[in-house]
């Protein structure tokens, strides 16, 4: 790779993290093509990016970047692949799915909404991560759920009076 092509990747890249707030860096080396090509889709079918990148050049990236990511750069050795979301627990969900039949993807580390996270340890937090909507849908059933209470007691107090 020429200097002239790195420097263009990097610029990719760093346009990449500076579109997002959710990125997975993990190891998918050692994945036959088959589960490669499984895994790819089930990113595809839940709306994320996966890409094979150069430890360098993501670094560089990294440092080129708005967001601070900390200590992550520290986990960019070996092979390593990034998965982008929208969703914060979507990556994490499917690199467990896939451990299901294998010991890969291992994940290095996370960069979730400014907060890092190092570590395949990290994997069962990361998955279970509310989404953006699973919270507005608590927060929703929760405010909804005193004016039902108050609106089933009006209704059972109305019919105790139609009844006497």
């Amino acid at each position: 790779m020429t200097r002239e092509e790195k420097s263009i990747a990097i610029e990719e890249l760093t346009a990449q993290l500076a579109g997002t707030n959710i990125i997975y860096v993990s190891d998918i080396s050692g994945l036959n093509a088959e589960t490669t090509s499984d895994l790819r889709r089930a990113c595809f079918k839940a709306g994320i990016k996966l890409e094979v990148v150069k430890n360098t050049l993501l670094a560089k990236a990294m440092e080129a970047s708005d967001n601070d990511y900390g200590d992550l750069p520290s986990v960019l050795t070996g092979n390593s692949a990034i998965f982008i979301s929208d969703i914060a627990n979507a990556p994490g969900k499917i690199i467990k799915d896939f451990r299901k039949k294998s010991d890969k993807p291992v994940l290095k580390g996370a960069f979730i909404n400014s907060e890092i996270y190092i570590g395949d340890d990290q994997l069962e937090a990361l998955a279970t991560i509310k989404s953006k909507e699973e919270l507005i849908g608590e927060i929703i059933g929760l405010l909804q759920s005193p004016a039902q209470r108050v609106i089933s007691a009006l209704q059972n107090h109305f019919k105790d009076e139609e009844v006497a």
